[in-house]
């Protein structure tokens, strides 16, 4: 590990030029395939089907949703190809914090990994609110017991936390499991459908139409709903420093990520439309139980043992994308903690454990940090489920695509400055353009349909306040960084610095 200049390692740490030393994370703990699982996890991908198909196609592109996934695919995509080339130079558990502050400058850098580490910390308990939701509803319709949300929610906070202190292989194991019953309840359904031959009136292709995803009832809702589904996909870099040879690892798991997820999205998407029928659709869709959009199929071309198994796969799938989160956000309060932003965190969040070389304190603040959360919505009476989950995931969802959109022409700029060796018209200059403006425009997707996306809570002063807090994090971020560069410049020089050894800038 090194701030700029070579180091020497040892099973400490690493040691910095000035004395000090690093605690660096475990080492070639993880695969390809792990790095995969972790991002796939944090997209959970029956909770994106069950979740955000239904509302986009009652309220947002109608039949036209699984074309929304193919254009979200195709932009995530361009924008994956500047995110790797820059992920090939600089290896960072602080990954968006990283490349920014070598791409844009310190100041940047640290604003946005403010803005990504309050995303991640708030999309935490998101997930426990729609987990909690999930488990009390599945136990009560399949067992009649009638269980407090918050218990579920308690279960949730402790099994993250300890996945996060045993280290990543730990929380590689369980999600492979959780993943995998996940996804093969939805390709049976999926596959199911297409064996049979369609639904009702055979195979429909209107829903892959790229042209339908731009019409509907609102099509900016669909297509916000659609980019939604993916975020936490850009977390494959984090793991680099844990990872096996980073610098092949992290590019390909990040665009295998990016087009597995999609794909499946939209194939299983499609499916589901296609088992009710069009117009069968858009009413399953719109009725008090939304989700018959696909507990419908799944009954009529697996069997109803395949609902009840969907409902508890909910449960775990939330539980999954929940411990991913939570693992992302305590390796940003880590990175944050390990250059001593703030000088107290270093002997804090900057600490790994010594024995399972995980950030196991950051874990441990975040685990607190979800627990007022959820305790501070719990007292305000809001619904786990369309309060805590809905406007939680909207003020994390924006944060993040601000810092993705930075992080596209952060690329531009470090290697025109950096790097004119290795640059290319498209890798690094027309691919991090479009996507950057890409983002830009899914931002004012977000900011034109919150309302909408936020339902009963439209009129919540946690959601009115959304673009302001955004807003105010990210100028402390600048404001604090000016203040360490007049007053602290040794701590300022840390910034965003402290990358692998054997993979730092070159």
């Amino acid at each position: 590990m090194a701030v700029d200049e070579g180091v020497t390692e040892d099973a400490a740490g690493a040691a910095r030029a000035d004395g000090e030393t690093v605690h660096r994370l475990k080492p070639n703990a993880v695969g390809m395939l792990g790095v995969v699982f972790m991002a796939v996890a944090t997209a959970a991908p029956i909770t994106a089907m069950t979740g955000n198909v239904p509302f986009m196609v009652s309220s947002g592109n109608g039949v036209g949703a699984p074309a929304s996934y193919l254009v979200a695919m195709v932009v995530l995509a361009i924008f994956s190809v500047g995110f790797t080339s820059m992920a090939k130079h600089i290896t960072s558990t602080g990954a968006f914090y990283g490349f920014i502050s070598y791409g844009l400058g310190r100041t940047v850098g640290l604003a946005s990994g403010l803005l990504a580490t309050f995303a991640y910390v708030v999309f935490e308990p998101a997930l426990i609110g729609i987990f909690s939701t999930f488990a009390t509803t599945t136990l009560k319709d399949q067992t009649g017991t009638d269980v407090p949300w918050w218990a579920f929610a308690m279960v949730m906070l402790a099994v993250n936390a300890l996945g996060t202190w045993f280290g990543v292989s730990v929380a590689e194991k369980l999600l492979v499991v959780l993943l995998a019953t996940e996804v093969t309840v939805l390709a049976a359904m999926a596959v199911s459908v297409a064996v049979h031959g369609g639904g009702p009136h055979g195979f429909t292709f209107a829903p892959v139409d790229p042209v339908n995803a731009f019409k509907g009832t609102s099509a900016g809702l669909g297509l916000f709903f659609a980019f939604w589904s993916w975020v936490g996909f850009e977390s494959t870099a984090m793991y680099g420093e844990e990872s096996r040879d980073p610098k092949r690892i992290i590019p390909r798991a990040t665009m295998v990520s990016v087009l597995g997820v999609g794909v499946f999205y939209v194939l299983v998407s499609w499916m589901a439309i296609t088992g009710n029928g069009e117009a069968e659709a858009v009413r399953a869709a719109s009725s008090a139980n939304p989700l018959s959009l696909f507990f419908n199929p799944t009954e009529r071309y697996v069997g109803h043992w395949a609902v009840d198994v969907m409902q508890w796969l909910m449960i775990t799938g939330s539980l999954a994308c929940g411990m991913a989160f939570h693992n992302c956000a305590a390796r940003y309060l880590y990175a944050l903690g390990r250059e001593g932003v703030l000088p107290s965190l270093k002997r804090t969040v900057g600490r790994t454990h010594a024995r399972h070389g995980s950030p196991h304190v950051a874990g441990l603040v975040q685990t607190a940090v979800s627990a007022v959360l959820i305790g501070a919505f719990w007292a305000a009476g809001k619904d786990p489920y369309t309060g805590t989950y809905v406007l939680l995931a909207i003020l994390g969802t924006m944060a993040i695509l601000v810092v993705q959109a930075v992080c596209s022409f952060a690329v531009l700029w470090y290697f025109r400055s950096h790097h004119p060796e290795s640059r290319h018209w498209f890798r690094t200059f027309t691919a991090p353009l479009l996507g950057g403006v890409a983002m830009l425009a899914v931002v004012v997707l977000l900011v034109s349909h919150m309302g909408a996306a936020a339902g009963p809570e439209s009129g919540s002063l946690v959601l009115r306040a959304t673009p302001w807090l955004v807003a105010l994090i990210a100028a402390t971020g600048v404001g604090y960084a000016q203040y360490l560069r007049r007053r602290a410049p040794e701590r300022y020089a840390l910034l965003g610095r402290t990358v692998l050894e054997e993979t730092k800038e070159r």
